[in-house]
């Protein structure tokens, strides 16, 4: 059983909400625990099916899944518990059980983060 660190992808920032964990890419050189941050962030979601997943929660009525509404992506049902366990480990998903289904959400300072770090620097 693997010991993975659940990685944040946001820290606190006081009264004005959650900063991102990474500056814009086109802001400086990122830090080596920045990059390994944003890194696993990106592999987790260089999977074809963790992306689907992704969406698939991102996109859902109310920015929250349960595991039985996502789950037809082509893989098994065990596959897909795999793969989103990788997505919770990389920070991207927080889940939460009620009774038998597991349900999923895509915190949007997750997604706020996440466009930071690809923004463009304004138009001088």
């Amino acid at each position: 059983m693997s010991n993975a660190k659940v990685l944040t992808l946001i820290e606190p920032a006081g009264a004005q909400g959650v900063a991102p964990c990474c500056p814009p890419l086109t802001e400086r050189t990122m830090t080596a625990e920045e990059a390994q941050t944003a890194s696993r962030m990106f592999k987790a979601l260089g999977d074809p099916v963790r992306l689907r997943l992704f969406s698939a929660v991102a996109s859902h009525e109310g920015g929250e899944a349960c595991v039985c509404d996502i789950s037809d992506v082509g893989v098994s049902q065990p596959t897909v518990s795999h793969h989103l366990k990788k997505l919770k480990e990389a920070g991207l998903l927080t889940s939460e059980r009620r009774g038998t289904w597991v349900y999923y959400r895509v915190e949007p300072s997750v997604l706020a983060a996440m466009g930071q770090l690809l923004t463009l620097p304004a138009a001088a």
